[in-house]
């Protein structure tokens, strides 16, 4: 039998190499929340860890100027450790099958580079902790600027990203509203943290506090754009029983919408 066209150019005819799959899976939700949880819990982790591992020279209890210098305290591997999470999360995520998937990607990669630049360049220390013999003044300038990489596409995320659907203005659903004000909110909560962390820099305070708020903002936007609430809202369903209710707050397969 004569081969059609399509397999001719080497289209396979018995389906796609990887099985179709919803717009809105509960495993791709389910990484967004688990990136969520990490900026959220990122500075208690690695406060907590640290006065837990209190090393020699180092304030114990008492709370580091920033969370970059968390890397010279007992909670280097979680401070480490969450960034390259990110860093590979970010890398592989490909947003939405819609006209702005192009932005989502460029702006996971550029994350995910600068989440790996923060982690692998740290910045300097401050008495009474001490450098690793390793360590080079070059790199305090390369981790200031993958951290202000970083946190400008949390920003572009929030503001322009997430707000984004397929849906006309005029019929966008009233979750999807809810939703882009919690985005808009946090984009423009991380910008002002962002600024108030230059500031306290050039004044010389502490940043620890805008870094954090910085980093729960990050994390409450990821948090609702992996719909957390519907989640949390199925597992009460299902612990009562209730385990054959569809999940109706999700947008239909290939909406693009979130």
């Amino acid at each position: 039998m004569e081969q059609t066209k399509e397999q001719g150019e080497g289209k396979q005819p018995d389906g796609p190499l990887f099985a179709p799959q919803r717009a809105d899976d509960l495993s791709s939700h389910l990484l967004r929340q688990a990136l969520g949880y990490l900026g959220v819990f990122l500075p208690l982790l690695v406060y907590g860890v640290a006065g837990l591992r209190s090393t020699e020279g180092s304030p114990g209890w008492a709370p580091l100027d920033s969370i970059s210098e968390y890397y010279y305290s007992g909670s280097v591997a979680v401070f480490t450790g969450v960034l390259w999470a990110i860093g590979a999360f970010l890398f592989t995520y490909r947003g939405y099958d819609n006209p702005s998937r192009h932005w989502d990607l460029l702006t996971g990669k550029l994350a995910s580079l600068a989440a790996l630049g923060v982690a692998l360049f740290p910045t300097a220390a401050l008495p009474p902790l001490t450098a690793p013999p390793w360590w080079s003044g070059w790199m305090k300038a390369v981790h200031y600027a993958s951290a202000g990489v970083l946190f400008s596409c949390f920003v572009v995320y929030s503001l322009f990203l997430f707000p984004l659907t397929n849906e006309p203005p005029d019929s966008m659903s009233s979750d999807k509203r809810r939703r882009n004000r919690v985005y808009r909110a946090c984009g423009v909560g991380i910008l002002g943290s962002l600024i108030w962390v230059i500031a306290a820099g050039l004044c010389g305070a502490p940043i620890f506090v805008p870094e954090s708020l910085a980093l729960v903002l990050f994390g409450i936007s990821w948090l609702t754009k992996g719909r957390w609430l519907w989640t949390l809202h199925e597992a009460v369903t299902r612990l009562r029983g209730h385990r054959d209710q569809p999940p109706a707050q999700l947008p239909p397969p290939g909406s693009g919408q979130g």
